[in-house]
């Protein structure tokens, strides 16, 4: 992880002065400077519980993540709020997780809820104009399946795939599978609309003499707008293979969802969480360790990939 272009105060007034004019926000030289320390002091101490996170054990990696993701967003947040935070009220996780059953639980079928007020619906607004969360539920399966990096797991564990990877060809054009509109259960031209409405500007489909469904795509970023996701490992964008009520969710806001309950877990469930680290016993534990590993990974360069590239949005 490094977030080498904000180690200097001149540069990072500069980045944000070019962001707050890119917003029209006024007196945006007097914001930028009074901004820059307080940017760069979040990127530190999100970068210091991410290395310690790296370091320390597997039982309290969750709480340090979680941690290290919340103060990456807050510097995100500067960037196109310079008075956050403006209220109390967005200080708040702004999540809530369902009250656990101590026999049978299944961290797949655990929900968390989105409230009102908080840091989850406020920068899930600011940073991606997604509004209306309030009350959303969403179940822990429904949102790892969303993170394409766990998709060969799941292929393991259950013989079934949540993602098709998009056939990359000669100057970043991607192929849509043509059974892609089949598993919508939609046509092809009713598909290219629905993309088309979630990417204005940003994809441009091609004719192909073979009828396949071609696209190029505006740029090569890992957290690219849903319902496309970036595998970085793989280095290929691809799609959920059926639509789903998360399959819209920005990749930061699934993995701040994980990492907020996976958190509560670990502070919270101490007997469920330990006997879980040291038994194995379930489904639950290879979906929760790989999802920490990537997300160790892949968080922190959505952040990067949003600071330095996000001046379309």
């Amino acid at each position: 992880m490094q977030f080498n272009f904000f180690r200097s105060a001149t540069t990072v007034q500069t980045y944000l002065k070019r962001k707050y004019e890119n917003h029209h926000i006024e007196d945006a030289e007097r914001k930028s400077y009074d901004n820059c320390y307080p940017f760069m002091y979040y990127l530190e101490q999100g970068e210091t519980y991410y290395t310690q996170a790296d370091q320390s054990p597997f039982s309290i990696r969750p709480i340090l993540l979680y941690y290290g993701l919340i103060h990456l967003l807050k510097a995100c947040l500067l960037t196109v709020d310079p008075n956050y935070p403006g209220t109390t009220s967005v200080l708040a996780h702004g999540v809530s997780a369902r009250k656990r059953k101590k026999r049978n639980y299944q961290f797949l079928e655990d929900e968390v809820k989105v409230q009102k007020n908080g840091l989850c619906t406020y920068f899930s607004e600011q940073m991606y104009q997604l509004k209306h969360l309030e009350g959303e539920k969403y179940k822990m399966g429904e949102l790892l399946a969303q993170v394409p990096e766990l998709d060969d797991l799941y292929l393991f564990t259950s013989g079934k795939s949540n993602f098709m990877l998009l056939k990359q060809l000669p100057g970043n054009i991607w192929t849509i599978p043509a059974e892609l509109a089949l598993n919508y259960h939609i046509s092809v031209q009713r598909l290219k609309q629905f993309l088309d409405s979630k990417h204005p500007e940003m994809i441009y489909w091609l004719e192909n003499k073979e009828k396949e469904t071609e696209i190029l795509i505006d740029g090569k970023r890992t957290n690219f707008f849903p319902p496309f996701r970036y595998h970085i490992f793989k280095e290929k964008f691809g799609l959920g293979s059926s639509l789903q009520a998360a399959i819209l969710l920005p990749d930061l806001l699934i993995h701040y969802l994980l990492l907020f309950n996976l958190s509560m877990i670990a502070r919270y469930e101490t007997e469920w969480w330990m006997d879980l680290i040291k038994t194995a016993s379930d489904l639950d534990y290879p979906f929760i360790h790989a999802f920490l590993n990537i997300t160790a990974e892949k968080s922190p360069q959505m952040i990067l990939d949003y600071l330095t590239g996000n001046e379309k949005t």
